[in-house]
Formats: C-alpha cells, structure tokens, sequence
C-alpha cells in the first residue's frame, strides 16, 4: 500500500488478535509510547499488535514555524482554545484510514482494531474514529479534544455511534486545559456516545493508574468479542 506512514510495531503474542494505532502527541514521535505496551498487563492471549505511527515533519505556526512531526498545524496555542489547520487534519485523518487498511490487508477485521492517541494525536483518534466508515473496537483518547465539533457532527456515520471510548485528561494540565478534554466528553455524551471518562492529578502527561486504566479497558473490551 502506497503513502503508509513508518511506524513501529510491537506484538503482545503471535498472531495478534486485535491491533491498536496509537498516535503521539505534538512534536514527539511513534516511540513516545512504547514502553506503555508491557505497563498495560495485556501478558495473555489474545495477542494484540501494538502501531505506533510517526507523524509527518511539518512546520508548525504556534512554535514560530519550526519543523516538527505534527498532525497538523497548529496556528494558535492557548490552553483553553486551538486555531488549526482544517487541511492537515483531514490529511491525516487519511493517512490513518491508509493503516487501518494494512490491517485489513493483513487480516484484521476494523471490528478489531482500536484507535488511541495522545494530545494532537488524541484528536486525529476522535476524527477518524467517530467518521470511520467501519465500525472500530473502540477509542482511547488521552489528554486531549476535538479540533473542529461542527465538522464531527457533519462527518460522523452511524455505525460507530456505539463505539466505546476511554478518555482521560490531567487536571493540573497546562498545556490542553482539563475545560477542552471536558468539553469533549460533553460533546460526546450530548451526541449519544459510550465514554468512560477519567481525571487524574498529573500535568498533560500519563501516570501509571492512567496506564493501569487503560489496559483494565482494553481487555474488558477485548473480552466482549
């Protein structure tokens, strides 16, 4: 498949039953959240196969036009609000479509295929997942928001209606204030969607009860197929 993103790969067992692209915050790239994988407690079967895509090197408005890997641009930066590049997301929201794919190719029914992203990467996990066309396991989205609601509500499609999605959010966060996270989970409530929504005393970062969360999840739902 042509234009795949490189990433790295970590599997739990051989022949992954599930697969999870997981996408990294501003700036950082697919190894930021490697070592999450085995603080998880996925040790038994099912076997899931872990992606961890690098995002393009763009340059980005907010940090003075410097190069970066990034999602998209971003052309303000204020704790409590995001200006942003409407064309970045949707050509990253593509590009996750393009692994979603390659899982596909590879065996993986969407059904069984989780999206999770931190921070800017949190927020390409909400678009593509809640507009994705097959239904998906499930979402994780961690210190983050929704770039651009009016354009969610435009592109949703039903059959991820049901989706189950975990999202979290530091209360003591001063880069993507806790009032965006929460204003994405209102979203989400008042349009109809399953979210399990946690806070925790940690800046915009993870922390090992975060963590310990997230693996409880992902095997209960893992557990419901």
């Amino acid at each position: 498949m042509h234009d795949l993103l490189p990433a790295i790969e970590v599997e739990t067992h051989d022949n992954p039953e599930f697969s999870v692209i997981w996408l990294h915050g501003l700036g950082a790239d697919g190894s930021d959240f490697v070592p999450v994988v085995p603080e998880l407690g996925l040790d038994e079967p099912p076997g899931v196969r872990f992606i961890f895509p690098h995002a393009p090197v763009i340059p980005v408005t907010c940090n003075g036009g410097y190069a970066m890997r990034a999602w998209y641009d971003i052309i303000s930066l204020e704790s409590n609000s995001r200006r942003v590049d409407e064309a970045g997301i949707t050509a990253s929201v593509e590009a996750v479509g393009r692994l979603i794919a390659r899982e596909n190719e590879r065996g993986m029914a969407s059904d069984r295929i989780f999206l999770a992203g931190f921070s800017q990467g949190g927020a390409i996990a909400y678009t593509t997942a809640l507009s994705y066309p097959e239904k998906l396991a499930g979402l994780i989205a961690l210190s983050t928001y929704i770039p651009s609601p009016a354009r969610l509500l435009e592109d949703a499609t039903e059959i991820n209606k049901a989706i189950p999605v975990f999202a979290a959010h530091g209360r003591e966060d001063q880069v993507l204030s806790i009032a965006l996270g929460r204003a994405a989970r209102d979203f989400l409530v008042h349009n109809g969607y399953r979210v399990q929504w946690l806070e925790y005393h940690m800046p915009h970062s993870v922390c090992p009860e975060e963590i310990d969360a997230i693996g409880t999840w992902l095997a209960a739902r893992m557990a419901e197929r």
